[in-house]
C-alpha cells in the first residue's frame, strides 16, 4: 500500500511538473506575441516586498524601487513563515515562527527633483498555523525545510546566543513597531531611461531585545535604473549598500556592511492589470556565524499582479527563498498604493 501511494505520488509530481513547464512555455510565446502589439500602458514600478528574515528585517532591510519620483502612499501587509534551527561552535540559532508586517510608506516628489519619504513598520512574531501546510509544500517538490520536520507543529521560537550569550529572544503573540526609515531619492535623469540616487536612514525605534529593531542607526545608499524595453514591458535595477550600526540586543553584536542588488520586469498586459517578477539579492549583515543558512547571500523570487485603478493600485505577492539561505521559506504580500 505505501509503496502504491509512494508510485502515486511520484506520478503526480511527474504530470504536475509536465504541465507547468507546458503551461510557462506558453506564457512566454503570448508574452513575446504581445511585445509586438501596438498597445501601451502606464508603469507603476515594482513589487512593494522585502526579505522578512529576522535576523536582517530590522537592519535596514532594502528592497526593489523605481528611479522615478512620485507622490504617494501605500500600506502593505506581508506575512512570512521561517523555520531554522543550527548551531555552530560560536552561534546559536532557533527560528520557529510566522511573521506579520504591516508597513506605511508615504513619499513626496519635489517638482521632480527630489523625493523625500518614510517608513513606518509594524510587526508581529507567531507560533502561525501553516507548517503543516508547508510540509506537505516542502515534501511535494523536494524543496530543502531547514529542519522545520524536526520541530513540533507550529511552535514558537526565536533565540539567538552567541558563545551561549543571549542576543535576541522574542516573544509570540505581541505587536511592536519596528525600526522607521527615512528616505531622500535624488534625481539625475529623469524619462526613459530613469536614474536616481536614493540615500536612507533607519532610526532604532524598535526594541532591539525582542527582535524588532536592532538598536542603532544604520544608513543607506544605492543607486536606481528603470527602462522600458517595449510599450508593454519595462524593467528595473538596484544596486546599493548599508551601512549597519551595532546590534544592540541583550549584549552587543558587531554587525558588517553588505551589498545587495534586484532586477524586475514589469508587463502591462492589459488596460488595468500587471504582471510583475522580480530577483532580489543581499549579503548577510552578521559576523560569520559558521552557519552557512545564515552566512551565504540570500536571494529571493517574487512574483505577483497589480489592478490599477485611476490613482489607486492594489497588489499581491508570492516570495521564495530559491537557495534557501537568509530568507523566509515563503512570504505572501498584499499592498495598497494611492497617488497624489
Amino acid at each position: 500500500m505505501r509503496q502504491f501511494v509512494h508510485l502515486t505520488s511520484r506520478t503526480v509530481c511527474s504530470n504536475l511538473s509536465s504541465v507547468m513547464k507546458k503551461l510557462i512555455g506558453l506564457f512566454i510565446t503570448f508574452l513575446a506575441f504581445l511585445s509586438f502589439s501596438s498597445i501601451a500602458y502606464s508603469f507603476e514600478g515594482p513589487l512593494q516586498v522585502k526579505n522578512q528574515f529576522p535576523l536582517s528585517l530590522h537592519i535596514n532591510s532594502p528592497y526593489l524601487e523605481k528611479a522615478s519620483p512620485e507622490t504617494s502612499f501605500s500600506v502593505s501587509l506581508s506575512h512570512s513563515s521561517i523555520n531554522l534551527f543550527r548551531n555552530s561552535s560560536e552561534w546559536s540559532v532557533g527560528l520557529d515562527m510566522e511573521i506579520t508586517e504591516l508597513t506605511f510608506r508615504f513619499r513626496k516628489n519635489i517638482q521632480d527633483f527630489i523625493e523625500l519619504g518614510i517608513d513606518l513598520p509594524l510587526l508581529s512574531f507567531n507560533s502561525g498555523f501553516m507548517d503543516g501546510f508547508i510540509n506537505s509544500y516542502h515534501e511535494t517538490f523536494g524543496f530543502p525545510d531547514y529542519g522545520r520536520s524536526n520541530r513540533p507543529t507550529n511552535k514558537f521560537l526565536y533565540e539567538v546566543r552567541k558563545n551561549g550569550v543571549l542576543v535576541i529572544k522574542g516573544e509570540s503573540g505581541e505587536f511592536g513597531i519596528g525600526d522607521i526609515r527615512l528616505t531622500a531619492k535624488k534625481v539625475l535623469l529623469n524619462g526613459d531611461p530613469s536614474i536616481s540616487l536614493k540615500g536612507d536612514i533607519e532610526l532604532p525605534t524598535g526594541n532591539a531585545k525582542k527582535g524588532y529593531g536592532n538598536g542603532s542607526i544604520d544608513a543607506g545608499i544605492s543607486a536606481l535604473f528603470e527602462k522600458k524595453l517595449s510599450k508593454i514591458f519595462k524593467t528595473y535595477l538596484n544596486f546599493g549598500v548599508i551601512f549597519p550600526g551595532d546590534l544592540k540586543g541583550y549584549e552587543i553584536v558587531k554587525l558588517k556592511t553588505f551589498l545587495y542588488g534586484g532586477a524586475g520586469i514589469e508587463s502591462a498586459l492589459w488596460k488595468n492589470f500587471r504582471l510583475l517578477g522580480q530577483v532580489f539579492v543581499q549579503g548577510s549583515p552578521l559576523p560569520r556565524t559558521n552557519i552557512p543558512s545564515v552566512d551565504r547571500t540570500a536571494v529571493t523570487l517574487s512574483l505577483g499582479g497589480r489592478y490599477s485603478s485611476g490613482n489607486n493600485s492594489l497588489e499581491f505577492s508570492f516570495t521564495e527563498d530559491p537557495n534557501t539561505a537568509g530568507a523566509p521559506d515563503f512570504t505572501l504580500s498584499l499592498s495598497f498604493k494611492g497617488r497624489f
